[in-house]
C-alpha cells in the first residue's frame, strides 16, 4: 500500500492476516477508524492501518480490553501506562489462580475429600496475613499457655512460627494449606501440648530460656550415631549407646540413673514419636525457606525400642 493510497477492508484484511469481520468489528468501536467511505458506503482505510492493527492484535493476544487498547491508539494513554496497569492485574489473577491451583493439587494429593474438606482447604488458603497469624498464634498458646513465663518458651515458639511470604510458590501454599489444618486438629495440639509439658518439666527453675539439652535431642543424637554405624535397637553393640543416653539425660536432668529414669524417658519419647510433628516441621521449613530438617523418626523409633528392651516394669 503506497504512502496516501487508501484501500479496501478486504485488501486491509490480506495484509494483516485479520479477518473482515474483525476488522469491521475494530472500526465499529472506534479503534481503527476508516479514513474514508465511498459514496455506495464502503469503508477505506490509509496506510497507518495496518500499523495500528498490528499494535491492536498484538494488545488483545496480551489481554488488554478493548478499551484500554482504544486508549492506546488514541494516545489518551501512552504504552507504557497501560502496561503497566495491566501488569498489575495480572498479578493478581496470577495470585489468584496460583492459590486455586494449590488447593486443588492438595485436594488430589490427599484422594478421597468431602466438599466440607475442600472448603476449608480453600479457606485456609486464602487467608489474610493477620488472620493466618492469629491461626498460629492461637495453636501455640493452645500448646504453651500456663507452662511458665512467655519468656520461658519464646524461642520455641518462634521455631515453630510459620511465615508465609508475601508472593509464595505453589509448594509454598500447599505446605500452609496442610500445616493450618494439622494445628487445627485437635488430637496433634494434645500431642504437642504434652511434649511441650514434658520439656517444662525436665526444665530447672530457671526455665526455657536457658540453655538446656532436651532429652528428645539428647536421645535423637546418640540413636542416630547407631543408625548410622548400623546398631540395632536388640544389639548387645547398644547397650552402651542406651548407657550414654541415661547418663546424659541423668546430668541435664538432675535425677538418678535409674530405672525411673529410663521409664520417664521412655515416657517422654514415646509421646514425641509422632509421624506429624515431623511432618509439621518439614512444612515449616518449606513455608519459612528452611533448609529441610531431618527426620526424627527413625531415631526415636531406635530409641524407644532400645530402652524398651532394657526397661522393667
Amino acid at each position: 500500500m503506497e504512502s496516501g493510497t487508501l484501500c479496501s477492508i478486504g485488501e486491509l484484511a490480506r495484509r494483516t492476516g485479520l479477518t473482515v469481520k474483525t476488522i469491521r468489528f475494530y472500526s465499529d468501536r472506534g479503534i481503527v477508524v476508516p479514513a474514508h467511505r465511498t459514496p455506495a458506503g464502503y469503508r477505506r482505510y490509509d496506510p497507518d492501518a495496518v500499523a495500528r492493527l498490528a499494535l491492536v492484535r498484538t494488545l488483545r493476544e496480551l489481554g488488554l480490553g478493548l478499551d484500554a487498547i482504544r486508549q492506546v491508539v488514541d494516545r489518551e494513554l501512552t504504552l507504557g501506562d497501560v502496561a503497566a496497569q495491566h501488569a498489575a492485574a495480572l498479578e493478581v489473577q496470577i495470585g489468584i489462580l496460583r492459590l486455586r491451583r494449590a488447593v486443588l493439587t492438595a485436594v488430589a494429593g490427599r484422594g478421597p475429600t468431602t466438599s466440607e474438606e475442600m472448603e476449608r482447604m480453600h479457606r485456609l488458603a486464602r487467608l489474610t496475613g493477620d488472620e493466618r497469624r492469629r491461626l498460629t498464634d492461637e495453636f501455640l498458646d493452645a500448646v504453651f499457655a500456663g507452662l511458665g513465663r512467655d519468656t520461658d518458651h519464646a524461642g520455641v515458639r518462634r521455631s515453630m512460627t510459620p511465615e508465609l511470604p508475601d508472593d509464595p510458590t505453589e509448594e509454598q501454599l500447599e505446605a500452609w494449606i496442610e500445616l493450618a489444618e494439622l494445628s487445627l486438629d485437635p488430637d496433634f495440639r494434645a500431642r504437642v501440648r504434652s511434649g511441650a509439658e514434658g520439656r517444662a518439666a525436665d526444665l530447672p527453675d530457671s526455665g526455657f530460656g536457658q540453655p538446656h539439652p532436651d532429652v528428645v535431642a539428647i536421645a535423637r543424637d546418640h540413636a542416630a550415631a547407631a543408625l548410622a554405624t548400623g546398631i540395632t535397637p536388640q544389639s548387645p553393640r547398644a547397650d552402651h549407646v542406651v548407657a550414654a543416653i541415661t547418663a546424659d539425660c541423668s546430668r541435664v536432668l538432675g535425677r538418678p540413673d535409674d530405672g525411673e529414669l529410663c521409664r520417664r524417658l521412655l515416657r517422654r519419647l514415646t509421646a514425641a514419636n509422632d509421624p506429624r510433628r515431623d511432618r509439621y516441621f518439614r512444612l515449616l521449613a518449606l513455608i519459612n525457606d528452611w533448609p529441610p530438617p531431618g527426620h526424627l523418626a527413625p531415631a526415636l523409633d531406635w530409641s524407644v525400642t532400645a530402652l524398651r528392651l532394657r526397661t522393667a516394669g
